[in-house]
């Protein structure tokens, strides 16, 4: 079965752009809210939960706007996972776009846990 891409957008009042990016790119600001443990040998991050240990290429980057990464071991070549960062002209807020793939009948699962995860990067930022 293929994986379907989503989006997701989340708002973040009164958060520096520059912190955010940290949170996003950094292993300590990764392993704030993603996952327990962050490392970064050249292009590849590891991530480890638990017991748990995946790995993720960094495809592109354009600094202090997007990242995207790619788990190593899905068999998907397509599919990415990707933060777009960028501010809201109207409320002068900051918007965090996260573009991820599921298959059709774990989408909702998907989505619940970026919320979780997000969540715990509000707390992260002091938000």
């Amino acid at each position: 079965m293929n994986k379907e891409k989503f989006h997701i957008e989340y708002i973040f009042d009164k958060v520096s752009q520059k912190s955010l990016w940290n949170h996003l790119t950094t292993p300590p600001g990764l392993s704030a809210w993603f996952a327990e443990d962050v490392s970064i040998d050249g292009n590849i991050y590891t991530f480890k939960w638990n017991k748990a240990t995946e790995e993720a290429e960094l495809v592109s980057m354009k600094p202090g706007t997007n990242v995207r990464y790619r788990w190593i071991e899905d068999e998907e070549e397509h599919t990415y996972f990707e933060f777009i960062i960028h501010s809201i002209e109207l409320t002068g807020g900051t918007a965090l776009e996260i573009t991820d793939f599921a298959e059709p009948d774990e989408k909702a699962d998907s989505i619940s846990l970026w919320d979780s995860q997000i969540e715990t990067l509000r707390r992260t930022l002091g938000i």
